[in-house]
């Protein structure tokens, strides 16, 4: 069975190389802060996010604070992507340690 590995949020910040940072916390909270090159998930585009990447992309999930983002890598993982993360602390965690970008 396809499963999610965990990621701290210093490894995410050294991550080398391509990465898909995926946000999935309310749209009005990724407007009010999200991490440098995050995008926003949600099920309105999760499926075009699976059509339309690599599936051999390392995928690294987060929410508030690294509860609800196992549940959304175990199925990003099930959709076959050979690499999947949940941040642990989540945004918060990242908050405190590393830059955000607002919109």
């Amino acid at each position: 069975m396809t499963t999610f590995s965990h990621i701290s949020v210093q490894d995410v910040a050294n991550f080398d190389g391509d990465v898909a940072i995926v946000d999935i916390r309310d749209p009005q909270s990724y407007a009010n802060g999200h991490m440098p090159n995050a995008s926003p998930l949600n099920n309105d585009n999760f499926s075009a996010f699976v059509e339309n990447t690599p599936k051999d992309t390392p995928v690294v999930v987060v929410c508030y604070h690294g509860i609800s983002s196992q549940q959304a890598a175990q199925v990003i993982a099930q959709q076959g992507f050979a690499e999947v993360y949940s941040m642990d602390g989540g945004f918060e965690a990242w908050r405190a340690n590393q830059s955000v970008v607002t919109e």
